[in-house]
């Protein structure tokens, strides 16, 4: 679990809060601020003057979802006031932007009157696409979203009314098809009777059910004709002519439990009063109505979800809201409707019935999904949710009126979808899930720094790793309980050199190794007490599938006891150095030849098929350029016909690669320009493989990158060797610490390519010939 201060700390360090605002437009020089601003920002005023549709084509309108609420219901905090409201909702921004890329404006509003709430909401709609409302407490949201719905021309959608709902419709529809049931025959119990409840009883009226057979309890009791003149105007409607008057009693015979109140309500004896098969959604957080366990123990037919992660059929509201939104924007939709909502609810039960592709299973470490009782919706981390939920609502949109600019093609807007939101999540994605799957035993030399604690601690119980911490042994064990991680790095594996069982056994064997190059008995003992030292043997060996080092030691200083313990792959006869340059939507590898300054053709030819393996590792076709101060000869320099030298090696001896070179950088980049001046170039678009001649070279180039392009920075990873090594900076921060662990256990678990075997004597003679 996450703790207080962790929380605290998440919000509050380095630029507080969760959320920025980012240009999207160049703003460097002042013809840009003159476009961005004055004068040049008039004309795209004047056009919205004319007609203020325009609006959505010049400005980020069309992308802009308001979150708004008056703090009155947040969580299970109560009506805690605007301000404080204020992180929940930068959350909610969060989610919009993390799952379907919507930027949000989180607006917290210190008014409780109706009135005077929507009239400050109906100003802002020049500003926004959408409104998502958000923990304001009923009955007063039930007025407020009728309201706003009728008098604006956008979409207002209270997710914790419908977003639920259509979590708990799409569950219910597929339940109907596992125990073949009909929607018109079932009998539905709420309890509770708040916003969620009523808009899920609706909602699920509107699917089939019959409204004689949903009943509805609130604190009271069940709604009742006898109670019809003193409950408000959304109870009224679910009042029954009934003599049912408790939970218990409107639980007998019932097919379907619907949940949103309060913990341990439901006892056993109510679920075996139930009809056969029955599904039973208990949504109450942090603990639900009734336990998990409990409940499949004293129903084993019945089919259980609940609010937490931890159990299956998670009902998350996350599954709903990104996407709806996502579907509404792209097509202009004037409303969130019936028809749209319903189309949500179907996408998602049919999503749910589809088979669940690796990546998930790998997301979810490892666990294998099948729709049945335990896979009734689909798990939040599917990435395939946004490319069905959101062409289903849009096309709902379309076919029922609602939409300014209809979808033509289907096919393209699903591809669109699927490049939203980005490499840089898509390769992080991909690597923890894989990652998950085999749960390395990462080596962390440098134990007792808080960043790489913090980290380990995040990583253990994410279940992505086990971390094996170097260091001194009461330090580490202070600092874990200074710093509060006692529960998630209890029993965590932690050597101190000189008093590890295996000190003894790995000063001999270093000896061995390096007794004829100056290596005495002395300076053995000693130097297996450095914690690098000691932390490459324990991969040597095996012990460890992985090292994570970096910020206690310079580059240069972990190069040393790597090259000197770490065995190279067969046929390896040099170890590259690798960065991954993500930036929105692009991968690019950065490879130089790590300690070498001035490498021979060989060996950046070695660099780059090493590097080509690498990228296939990450699903990613490589394209690779050998990078120069010239492109295709236009310079003569013995610089320049070493990588040319390279190149005729690369394709002679990997014909499989897809390389090019000699190039400069914005050459490699920019594949109309190469297409049309250099039509002899076997690249076939832009490369996303940069092979750098030198050290020096390959160094500036990611930096740049980090500092000026905004780019996330991944390594260096080390190419050539049995184990994998993962490099950080001494500035790493936590992210970056994490980010190189999940990299290095995803490389881990996969097989390492070692190069390739030597070419006969003969067969290098007559190519040194032909040079």
């Amino acid at each position: 679990m996450v703790t207080r201060e962790e929380a605290l700390s998440y919000h509050r360090d380095g630029r507080p809060g969760k959320i920025e605002i980012q240009s999207t437009k160049p703003s460097f020089t002042a013809r840009d601020l003159s476009l961005a601003y004055s004068p040049g920002v008039a004309e795209p005023c004047l056009e919205i003057e004319k007609n203020p549709e325009d609006s959505f084509n010049y400005t980020a309108r069309g992308n802009l979802v308001g979150v708004v609420t008056n703090g009155t219901a947040v969580l299970g905090l109560g009506n805690i006031g605007a301000e404080a409201s204020k992180p929940v909702m930068e959350g909610k921004a969060v989610l919009f932007k993390r799952f379907a890329d919507i930027d949000c404006f989180d607006i917290e509003i210190n008014e409780t009157d109706v009135d005077a709430f929507c009239k400050i909401v109906r100003s802002l709609e020049p500003t926004f696409g959408g409104i998502n409302l958000e923990d304001i407490k009923a009955p007063e949201c039930f007025l407020i979203e009728k309201r706003l719905n009728d008098e604006m021309d956008i979409p207002v959608f209270h997710d914790d009314q419908h977003g639920t709902a259509i979590i708990c419709a799409a569950a219910f529809l597929n339940v109907m098809k596992i125990s073949s049931k009909k929607a018109e025959d079932v009998k539905v119990v709420f309890s509770g009777a708040g916003a969620a409840a009523i808009s899920c009883a609706k909602l699920l009226i509107s699917m089939g059910v019959r409204e004689e057979n949903v009943f509805i309890v609130d604190s009271k009791g069940v709604l009742t004709m006898e109670r019809k003149d003193s409950v408000n105007e959304f109870k009224r409607p679910f009042c029954r002519e009934t003599d049912k008057k408790t939970l218990a009693d409107a639980m007998v015979g019932a097919d379907v439990f619907c949940g949103l109140s309060v913990k341990d309500i439901v006892s056993p004896e109510m679920l075996m009063s139930m009809a056969s098969d029955p599904l039973v959604l208990a949504m109450a957080n942090p603990d639900p109505e009734i336990d998990y366990d409990l409940a499949r123990e004293t129903r084993p037919d019945a089919i259980v979800g609940t609010g937490r992660s931890d159990f299956p059929n998670q009902v998350n509201n996350v599954l709903g809201f990104p996407f709806i939104f996502r579907g509404a924007l792209d097509v202009r939709a004037r409303k969130v409707n019936e028809e749209m909502k319903i189309a949500a609810v179907e996408a998602l039960a049919k999503l749910a019935r589809q088979e669940v592709p690796e990546a998930v299973a790998l997301a979810y470490g490892g666990r294998h999904f099948e729709f049945g009782p335990e896979y009734i919706i689909p798990k939040p981390m599917d990435p395939r949710v946004l490319t069905h939920v959101a062409p289903a609502v849009a096309k709902a949109a379309c076919d029922s009126g609602v939409a300014r600019t209809p979808i033509d093609d289907w096919d393209e807007y699903r591809e669109a979808l699927d490049v939203r939101l980005g490499k840089e999540k898509e390769v992080l994605r991909f690597a923890t899930q894989r990652a998950k799957a085999h749960k390395s035993r990462i080596v962390f030399p440098e134990g007792d720094f808080e960043r790489i604690l913090r980290a380990a601690a995040i990583l253990r119980e994410d279940d992505v790793i086990e971390p094996v911490l170097i260091g001194p042994m009461e330090s580490i064990q202070t600092k874990i309980r200074e710093m509060d991680l006692s529960d998630r790095l209890d029993g965590v594996e932690i050597h101190e050199p000189q008093s590890s069982p295996y000190y003894e056994e790995f000063w001999r064997d270093y000896y061995k190794l390096r007794e004829r190059k100056g290596i005495t008995n002395y300076y053995a003992r000693r130097r297996m007490t450095w914690r690098l030292q000691f932390a490459s043997m324990m991969l040597r060996k095996g012990i460890v599938d992985a090292m994570v080092c970096g910020v206690g030691n310079t580059y240069t200083e972990m190069l040393r006891p790597i090259f000197s313990l770490v065995p190279k792959c067969e046929h390896s006869n040099h170890s590259a150095g690798v960065h991954l340059v993500l930036k929105k939507n692009e991968l690019t590898f950065f490879a130089d030849t790590t300690a070498v300054i001035r490498p021979t053709a060989e060996q950046i030819a070695e660099t780059a098929w090493s590097t080509a393996d690498l990228a296939k590792r990450f699903d990613v076709e490589p394209r690779v350029a050998l990078i120069s101060f010239s492109t295709f000869g236009s310079v003569d320099h013995p610089e320049v016909e070493k990588v040319r030298e390279a190149l005729a090696i690369v394709r002679e001896r990997r014909p499989d690669i897809i390389i090019e070179g000699e190039m400069r950088v914005d050459t490699a980049l920019m594949p109309e320009f190469v297409k049309e001046h250099y039509p002899f170039s076997k690249l076939g678009g832009r490369a996303n493989v940069m092979i750098f001649p030198d050290v020096s070279s390959g160094n500036i180039a990611y930096k740049i990158a980090e500092a000026f392009g905004g780019a996330l920075i991944l390594g260096p990873f080390l190419t050539g060797l049995e184990r994998q090594v993962s490099m950080v900076t001494r500035y790493a921060s936590v992210d970056n610490i994490l980010h190189a662990s999940v990299m290095a256990a995803m490389l881990a678990a996969s097989p390492q390519p070692c190069g390739i075997a030597p070419e006969p004597a003969s067969d290098l003679l007559e190519r040194m010939v032909k040079s």
